[in-house]
């Protein structure tokens, strides 16, 4: 973002112009009507992604228990709609909606009963678990350190829950919060030097320029700099973990301007426009200052991660997005957003990394911002996501600006603001939460 802060005497923002992400990319007109106008056509419709989350909260609401769950069809650009029972009648409102409609035997009452028996008899260090509509079952996933008695106990439970409920995956890595640092955020702690990502500029609720980030920074340090030693520029001034990861930190000069955009290298960043709901099956975007820009798919949503804690219980985060998108070390509170600018999450842990890849979760930029009061953009407080966001489906692989590839353009891999390398001191505290 034009992470770093801009106090008024340097108000002048850096050269480089604001630019959409995959510009190349044609924006489909939000369809609001049949295609051929009918109020009985039942085709589905081609949606974007963002007004997709708009569609699935609106039949959530009038199918009630019906409703099974929602995922975004990036290739056929339709919003797919998960309807358990037989009642002809819920299908046909389903497709008249526009949605593409498929009847399946899990309800989400019954998902989330079973999600609920993975916490009561399955919290186990190293462990995660999230609904999959795609396959109408809870996946749970253990990282490389559940073995012995703690695998077999996992793997009982989840047998316990029936095949069709719930699924068993490994993965090769270790669940983790990636703090170490966007653009890079600095803290002194006695174990060392913290570094972590600022995620999105905001304005907390007394109007002070603030920015959000990850909740297991907040609590590792109060005072934060954007430069490995400078002196202290923000302080915090709400911080949650575990239960959620969210930090509201408010920069110490109250003339600091603090733009709402996501820096991507190259002198180029993305507008942020206001926040937005994740969806299944959206292609969205990270920023960190460890591995850069890097972008993948939304693959569950209320996500649940036990992180092993310091003391050697278990720090467990609910209501998370799971996504595909790689992340490592020092990228913990950097932004995940859309296409074009909308905010959707941000970095909180995972496993794997930029090389092999793996699984990363995200704290809810909506959650975060109803919990502390903050706005983003033009006022928005986190409920006007589907509006704001943009076409998260269109993009592709695409990356910020017109000829460039990889995954890393801005070359952010090296450009940790002088840092040395990985952060020297553990990046989470106890678990404490901070309020005014």
């Amino acid at each position: 973002m034009s992470h770093k802060r801009i106090p008024k005497r340097k108000a002048a923002i850096a050269a480089g112009g604001v630019v959409a992400l995959g510009a190349a990319a044609v924006l489909l007109p939000n369809a609001n009507a049949s295609q051929d106008g009918a109020a009985d056509d039942a085709t589905p419709r081609t949606l974007r992604a963002a007004d997709a989350s708009g569609l699935s909260a609106q039949l959530a609401t009038a199918l009630g228990d019906s409703f099974a769950g929602s995922y975004y069809d990036s290739a056929e650009r339709r919003l797919v709609v998960n309807v358990v029972g037989g009642d002809a009648g819920m299908v046909l409102r389903a497709k008249k909606a526009g949605a593409s409609v498929r009847q399946v035997g899990n309800s989400t009452a019954a998902l989330n009963s079973a999600a609920r028996t993975l916490k009561a008899e399955a919290s186990i260090p190293g462990t995660s678990w999230a609904v999959d509509p795609r396959t109408n079952k809870v996946v749970v996933t253990a990282d490389s350190t559940v073995t012995g008695a703690r695998w077999n106990r996992l793997q009982s439970t989840v047998r316990g829950l029936g095949s069709g409920m719930a699924t068993l995956k490994k993965s090769a890595g270790t669940f983790k919060t990636f703090a170490s640092g966007g653009d890079a955020i600095f803290a002194r702690t006695q174990g060392g030097t913290v570094r972590c990502s600022l995620g999105f500029n905001v304005t907390a609720g007394d109007g002070s320029p603030a920015f959000l980030t990850a909740g297991h920074c907040g609590v590792a340090a109060e005072q934060w700099s954007d430069s490995q030693n400078g002196a202290p520029v923000a302080t915090v001034d709400q911080a949650t973990f575990p239960g959620s990861d969210l930090a509201l930190v408010t920069y110490d000069d109250p003339g600091t301007q603090a733009p709402s955009a996501v820096d991507v290298g190259n002198g180029q960043s993305v507008e942020i426009t206001g926040a937005a709901e994740a969806t299944v099956g959206a292609t969205v975007f990270r920023m960190g200052s460890t591995t850069g820009l890097h972008n993948g798919t939304v693959t569950g949503l209320d996500a649940t991660v036990n992180f092993q804690s310091e003391t050697g219980g278990v720090d467990t985060v609910t209501g998370l997005i799971q996504t595909n998108v790689c992340a490592e070390p020092g990228d913990s509170g950097g932004p995940l957003f859309t296409q074009d600018g909308g905010a959707v999450g941000l970095t909180s842990g995972g496993s794997g990394d930029c090389t092999r890849g793996g699984e990363t979760f995200f704290q809810p930029v909506t959650t975060a911002l109803q919990a502390t009061g903050a706005t983003l953009g033009a006022g928005d407080g986190g409920g006007a996501a589907g509006d704001a966001a943009g076409d998260a489906g269109d993009a592709g692989d695409q990356q910020p600006g017109a000829g460039q590839s990889g995954t890393d353009p801005s070359g952010a891999g090296d450009r940790q603001s002088g840092a040395g390398g990985h952060n020297s001191g553990p990046a989470y505290g106890s678990g404490r939460t901070r309020t005014p």
